[in-house]
């Protein structure tokens, strides 16, 4: 062996060590889906310790697998375990992660989207041997699920409380009663959470996709919001209306094929002292600044499904998750917005303000 190939012992062991841990973590995820599906964290949230036997008698489970699925979980550190008593619990902190739907830290939702993509991968793999695209429709009903309960804990602790006061003059029209347009709004969390805070205000979502936009009417109507809340099936270059004083796009500018073509068609339905809140996973412009592991999560969804679901569309611009604010900044001009700017960020968003 050539001395440009020598094996460095410690850097091939610290390599084999993150392997470790993320074979693990892959192998887990199918079992966070489960114990969420099943309802066993739910059933771990007041943080008393159980027995195995004791959880599978409240869930109506097998206790021989619900032992073998704690132990997965204690071994990752999902569940905390009681060697004294041969129980097991979950911590203030894991309930509030694990048990807790609505929770701003609440992250099964996360797995049920990343054990969807799996699902999906051979539709990828096929992908990338002639550069088709796979539509947004095409994967496994898991993603849209997922989707919603992946982005809704952040839209639940930022939309309302930092990300619109943020916007010039956006909160006080909305306090007042505006038209606003949820572009992309798939199951509706961000639709129903704005119609929530700001009664006075009429809200539209649309979504090309027909068996979300029936999620979010069901959704719309158990929150008791009939009548102010309205989903339609339309594609973001021809939603219809006009005279909106804000339209928003959560996390699906890039996904889209001809984004340009939508930010043009954004600028001809506001009034001409509207506002287009642009909400988009957060990273650098350089590829540097975004290998990192948030950078790593946004990169595997958008391989997985943001690329091929722009690819799967007129121009298939396919801008990916970590497009960055200077290429999202000359999409939105392109489209005719002359003010452009970040507003405000978290570390997951970057929240950006277009005006025309």
């Amino acid at each position: 062996m050539s001395a440009t190939h020598e094996i460095d012992q410690d850097k091939l062991d610290e390599f084999m060590g993150r392997f470790v841990g993320d074979l693990g973590a892959a192998m887990s995820a199918a079992l966070v889906v489960i114990g969420d599906r099943l309802g066993l964290y739910r059933a771990m949230a007041d943080g008393q310790p159980i027995t195995a036997e004791e959880l599978a008698s409240r869930t109506v489970t097998d206790a021989r697998y619900v032992r073998e699925w704690l132990s997965n979980q204690a071994a990752g550190g999902y569940v905390s375990y009681q060697a004294s008593s041969d129980r097991f619990f979950l911590t203030p902190e894991q309930s509030l992660a694990l048990a807790q739907e609505g929770s701003p830290a609440f992250v099964p939702g996360a797995f049920q989207l990343a054990t969807s993509l799996i699902k999906d991968e051979e539709k990828i793999a096929d992908a990338f041997r002639d550069g088709h695209g796979v539509g947004w429709h095409e994967h496994h009903h898991d993603l849209f699920t997922g989707t919603e309960r992946f982005f809704r804990p952040g839209y639940a602790a930022n939309l309302i409380t930092s990300w619109i006061p943020a916007l010039d003059g956006v909160q006080a029209k909305l306090e007042s009663g505006a038209l606003v347009a949820d572009i992309g709004c798939g199951h509706g969390a961000s639709t129903i959470l704005m119609a929530q805070a700001f009664p006075r205000s009429e809200f539209v979502g649309f979504d090309y996709h027909q068996a979300s936009i029936e999620n979010a009417r069901t959704a719309a109507t158990d929150a008791g919001l009939d009548g102010r809340v309205a989903f339609e099936v339309a594609t973001a270059k021809a939603y219809p209306g006009g005279d909106y004083d804000l339209v928003a796009m959560f996390d699906c500018l890039h996904d889209m094929g001809d984004p340009v073509g939508a930010s043009e068609h954004v600028l001809q339905t506001l009034t001409p002292d509207g506002t287009w809140m642009i909400v988009e996973p957060y990273a650098g412009d350089r590829l540097e600044d975004n290998l990192n592991p948030v950078g790593r999560i946004f990169y595997g969804a958008s391989t997985l499904v943001c690329t091929p679901a722009s690819r799967d569309q007129e121009v298939g611009l396919a801008l990916g998750a970590q497009a960055g604010e200077q290429r999202l900044r000359e999409v939105v001009t392109a489209g005719g917005f002359t003010r452009f700017g970040r507003a405000t960020e978290t570390p997951f968003n970057i929240v950006l303000e277009a005006r025309p």
